[in-house]
């Protein structure tokens, strides 16, 4: 199946929509084709300031209704123990808000970004997508993240070659309780390595010590601002380590 003929036979949809790479083609893709589409950006304590930014960014370009929906998601215990199965709970309830939203605008069809590399046992949060019936038309084209890049920079689109971006709880150790001020401490830790240059990096949470983990191409600028970055963190962080293995 191509996604003109997805839309063709699906022309009123709600996208779950986070401004990553998989979920902006798709808004172009359905704006392309013809259907009549709204975008749901849920943000929660999870996302950092500047996914909401390109969301509202990229949605003013494609000229898509953006309908911006607040969650708090550290109001359920079961994700706030951040346990192995956090990942599904979260996503439940995401799409759960996007679902009721769409259907309070008249839209009965969800679909997500998930593409065909995504695999249901790699990620928990496919599971809830697929007991609240969301379609993924990327993935039912058979379109791989690197196609969906390529298809991006053809199209002009901002987001062809954003970094994968998980959201902020992956920052905290599995099974390290989630609070919102560990969320926010990741997010000022990140922020500060973005303003330097960096790309593409984890700061990860390891109750008071941050690891800091970089694609191996950028541990010079790492050396260049090393000291700063260590007294910087310091300030939140009782101790302040790089992963010499790198990021993969």
């Amino acid at each position: 199946m191509e996604l003109s003929g997805f839309f063709l036979n699906n022309k009123s949809v709600a996208l779950a929509f986070s401004g990553g790479v998989d979920s902006s083609y798709l808004l172009y893709a359905a704006k392309r084709f013809g259907a009549d589409v709204t975008a749901y950006y849920v943000n929660s304590q999870f996302q950092p300031a500047f996914e909401l930014e390109d969301a509202r960014r990229l949605a003013g370009e494609l000229n898509a209704p953006l309908r911006v929906i607040a969650l708090d998601v550290l109001s359920d215990e079961t994700i706030c123990r951040n346990r192995t199965d956090r990942c599904y709970y979260c996503k439940k309830r995401i799409l759960t808000a996007v679902s009721a939203a769409a259907k309070e605008d008249g839209r009965l069809l969800l679909i997500d970004g998930a593409n065909a590399d995504d695999s249901a046992t790699d990620r928990p949060g496919m599971r809830a997508a697929e007991e609240l019936s969301v379609r993924s038309p990327l993935r039912e084209c058979g379109l791989t993240k690197e196609r969906i890049r390529t298809l991006s920079k053809e199209a002009g689109l901002f987001t062809w070659d954003k970094p994968a971006y998980a959201c902020l709880a992956t920052r905290i150790g599995e099974g390290e309780r989630l609070t919102a001020e560990k969320l926010f401490r990741a997010e000022r830790a990140e922020s500060l390595l973005f303003s330097m240059g960096f790309s593409d990096f984890r700061v990860r949470s390891r109750g008071d010590t941050a690891v800091i983990q970089l694609p191996d191409a950028q541990f010079s600028l790492w050396l260049e601002n090393r000291r700063t970055i260590t007294r910087r963190l310091k300030q939140e962080y009782g101790e302040v380590f790089l992963d010499t293995e790198g990021r993969v």
